[in-house]
């Protein structure tokens, strides 16, 4: 059954034995609001017993609130703490305000400590330290462990519960562990952690190895190194080693050098896709914590105060325009063609903000480079400036069939567009210099920027060359 079928296709009914992966994710969006709008909940629960945890969290932030209560009464016991670990905080917070610890409890019972960690951050204190109390001691020390971390830290963000081995001890010796311990290694496993008795890291052993040499060798003989991150590392950073080093997963060790836990590929990748949406939130003017179904005055309130900020920087650049009232006056073309800068600046300096904010992100930017970025966007501004100047001052005389209007639109574009893709570089490294996040509030700076240079040099030029 193809994946496109138009919706008056789609049949009411999905076959029993159907395959889940034959179905777009739009698809079955599309089937689940059918089933959610009849009310059809043991259709629901059929549905969502053939989904991964990770499906089902999807589908359940592709609803408002309300039909989340609904749909999450259906889903199926066994997997409720997966798909709660798999949610965003504001879709979690909802579905646990009128569940009993003794239920989360159940729910946390099989789940690993990342995972319950995730969850107990969602509920009340008193919440919390009842289902602690229900936790075994070792998964408790773990959850507590990584507690202790702050939310930018790789400590936070790693599995502390690892499978490692020591080095004084025979490579039969581990195969016989391995064998009896067998429901520790997942598919993907190539590396043991290899430690020493002080519970210092100090490489790692491949699964080849051990496979290939002799069984009396010593696993402190095929030690490999390994690379390792700090646990107080800033997440952003060890994103940037996963990259450079292309690897899958990384010990996590302290300032001691001590094994602590291990940072793994797929951590790696959500915390690059939140960072993206984080960036596209702020570049935007929206707050990181703002869902695509949150209620409605919770939205407006959020966006409020960038609309406010934005109000701000407009009435500035109404207070430039303000000082050219007479000229204004006497060419009523100017009014005309006076958004024609402001824009061309505007979109000028977001390519070049987006690019830059961008290369931020990958660590790409710093040091001497910098002087070479900014030399090539003002370079670059200038090239596009002259370009789209001489284009609009053709379209400025066709249209007025002035001369002295034509060149200082022309001009006038030239000279912002330059100054914009100068912004766009400068405002984010000033930024940051000053450890402000620059996707937050550098899309706002360069607005006012573009469109005071803008004005200023349109209406500056029209006193100088027309009046």
């Amino acid at each position: 059954m193809p994946t496109s079928m138009p919706d008056q296709e789609r049949p009411s009914v999905l076959p029993g034995d159907y395959n889940p992966a034959e179905y777009s994710a739009e698809y079955k969006l599309l089937y689940l609001q059918d089933l959610v709008a009849d009310k059809a909940y043991e259709a629901i629960t059929e549905f969502l017993e053939k989904q991964s945890e990770y499906e089902i969290a999807s589908l359940l932030e592709s609803f408002p609130t309300q039909n989340r209560l609904l749909i999450w009464e259906q889903v199926p016991e066994g997997i409720k703490g997966e798909v709660l670990a798999e949610l965003e905080y504001d879709t979690r917070q909802p579905l646990l305000e009128n569940i009993s610890s003794q239920e989360i409890s159940l729910f946390t019972q099989d789940l690993d400590a990342q995972d319950i960690s995730e969850i107990l951050d969602t509920v009340t204190e008193s919440v919390r330290t009842s289902v602690m109390a229900t936790l075994d001691e070792e998964t408790r020390v773990q959850v507590n462990k990584l507690d202790t971390y702050d939310d930018w830290e790789v400590g936070s963000y790693m599995d502390p519960d690892i499978i490692q081995i020591r080095d004084d001890i025979y490579l039969a010796d581990v195969q016989d562990w391995l064998r009896e311990n067998e429901d520790l290694l997942d598919d993907e496993s190539q590396e043991l952690l290899v430690v020493d008795q002080s519970q210092q890291l100090l490489g790692l052993l491949s699964l080849v190895d051990l496979i290939k040499h002799d069984q009396k060798t010593l696993v402190s003989e095929l030690i490999d190194t390994a690379i390792t991150i700090n646990d107080r590392l800033d997440i952003q950073d060890a994103a940037a080693i996963f990259r450079s080093e292309d690897i899958r997963f990384a010990p996590v060790t302290n300032s001691y050098g001590e094994l602590v836990g291990q940072l793994n590929g797929e951590d790696i990748m959500e915390i690059i896709q939140d960072d993206v949406d984080s960036t596209m939130k702020n570049l935007a003017g929206v707050s990181q914590d703002e869902e695509l179904f949150a209620p409605i005055l919770t939205s407006a309130k959020s966006r409020s105060v960038w609309l406010g900020i934005n109000l701000c920087t407009a009435l500035l650049a109404a207070a430039v325009i303000g000082q050219f009232e007479e000229v204004l006056a006497e060419v009523v073309a100017l009014a005309i063609l006076m958004p024609v800068v402001a824009s061309m600046g505007g979109i000028a300096g977001s390519q070049t903000l987006t690019v830059v904010i961008r290369g931020m992100a990958m660590g790409q930017i710093g040091g001497s480079n910098r002087v070479w970025l900014l030399n090539k966007e003002l370079w670059v501004g200038a090239i596009n400036g002259i370009i789209w100047a001489i284009i609009m001052a053709f379209i400025a005389q066709l249209w007025f069939h002035d001369i002295e209007i034509s060149a200082v639109i022309g001009f006038a574009i030239a000279i912002n567009m330059t100054a914009a893709n100068v912004s766009g570089i400068s405002i984010p490294l000033m930024l940051k210099r000053m450890n402000i996040d620059p996707a937050l509030s550098a899309s706002v700076i360069l607005t006012t920027v573009t469109d005071i240079v803008g004005f200023m040099s349109f209406l500056g030029l029209a006193s100088v060359l027309i009046l």
